[in-house]
């Protein structure tokens, strides 16, 4: 009897001791996710900016088909 208890309460203390392992890797996996999220957070808010910027900067250099000139054999 006194070996079924021992016996359990290594088991316990192992599944303890995983727990504790498993919370302390689910930490440091939100701590990267967050770092990660505001990365992406950064690079969209600068791709957008970036977009914006080469709208307004130069016009198209493509024209509209009504705005093409005829081609040279009219």
């Amino acid at each position: 009897m006194s070996t079924d208890i021992n016996a359990l309460e290594k088991r316990i203390e192992t599944l303890e001791a995983k727990n504790a392992f498993q919370d302390d890797v689910i930490e440091q996996l939100n701590q990267e996710i967050s770092i990660h999220q505001a990365s992406i957070a950064e690079l969209k808010e600068n791709m957008q900016l970036i977009a914006n910027r080469l709208k307004d900067s130069s016009p198209s250099t493509i024209l509209k088909p009504e705005e093409e000139p005829p081609p040279p054999h009219y």
